[in-house]
């Protein structure tokens, strides 16, 4: 080999100090994207003279409002607030021939299951406001409701006088029975109704910042005072009509004269023509 073909010694720092600053740029950079992206894997380190790794430095806010968005699905979105109502709907207004069947109180394992064999024999749909103290025991008859195609609302937790209590005792009343419902069904109540009809300015609020809108009804079957079945079914007889409401219970007494009057009434209402069915969301 010729002298001219071989490095000299001040060519050789030239090159050595080049490959230095070389590899102090590519260190720079790769820092820096790891600083941006908090997942991003540690850069592997090369030869002994690498030393210990470093920790890394926290994140400022600012950093995490900078992540790209499209690595994350789209936000789930919630259905928009009700308005503040002043009084209940009393009807239920729609195309063509339809009533609304709501039955409070329950589930009560002894007569909400015939209540919902009927239902489901003649293809009707309806609306059970629950108790959350009930609903929170018999979470499998919320899961069979949902499975037929019926509404559940919300009844307050144990039936209390609602303007008696205080605001904070409304929205646990309210809102812990929304809680039970939504972790039995996947969704909370979007209606409610107050015990005994009872309502006030306080429980309208509450109600619609928990996303419900409140339902009274047209028709009291008064079977709450245990009638007997005949005098149910003269009462739905005599009032039934397009956009009725019509009030009953599953529970909170003896109910075995609903499960009756229920069989009687709403094949009746069916062969009338008579849709029995119920708000839509």
């Amino acid at each position: 080999m010729k002298a001219e073909d071989q490095p000299t010694s001040s060519r050789r720092a030239v090159l050595r100090l080049a490959a230095c600053a070389g590899a102090a740029v590519t260190v720079h950079v790769l820092s820096t994207d790891t600083a941006q992206t908090p997942d991003a894997p540690a850069a592997a380190k090369s030869g002994p003279a690498a030393g210990p790794p470093r920790a890394a430095a926290p994140l400022k806010p600012s950093a995490y409002r900078l992540r790209p968005m499209t690595a994350y699905g789209p936000p789930e979105l919630r259905p928009a607030l009700p308005p503040v109502r002043r009084k209940p709907f009393l009807r239920m207004d729609a195309p063509g021939r339809t009533m609304v069947l709501t039955f409070d109180d329950g589930p009560d394992p002894r007569y909400t299951p015939a209540i919902l064999k009927t239902l489901r024999r003649h293809g009707a749909r309806a609306m059970f406001f629950v108790c959350g103290e009930m609903a929170a025991g018999h979470q499998d008859l919320l899961r069979e409701m949902t499975d037929d195609g019926h509404v559940i609302g919300n009844h307050s937790w144990s039936h209390p006088l609602i303007p008696k209590l205080s605001r904070s005792r409304i929205r646990s009343q309210l809102g812990r029975t929304s809680d039970v419902v939504e972790r039995t069904v996947g969704a909370a109540p979007r209606w409610y109704r107050a015990p005994y009809g009872a309502w006030n300015r306080a429980s309208f609020e509450i109600g619609a910042e928990l996303g419900m809108e409140p339902l009274g009804w047209t028709l009291d079957t008064l079977d709450w005072t245990e009638p007997g079945s005949s005098a149910i079914i003269r009462r739905v007889r005599a009032g039934a009509g397009p956009g009725v409401v019509v009030l009953s219970h599953d529970a909170g007494g003896n109910r075995s004269g609903t499960v009756r009057a229920l069989r009687t009434y709403l094949p009746e209402l069916i062969d009338q023509g008579y849709r029995i069915t119920v708000p839509q969301d």
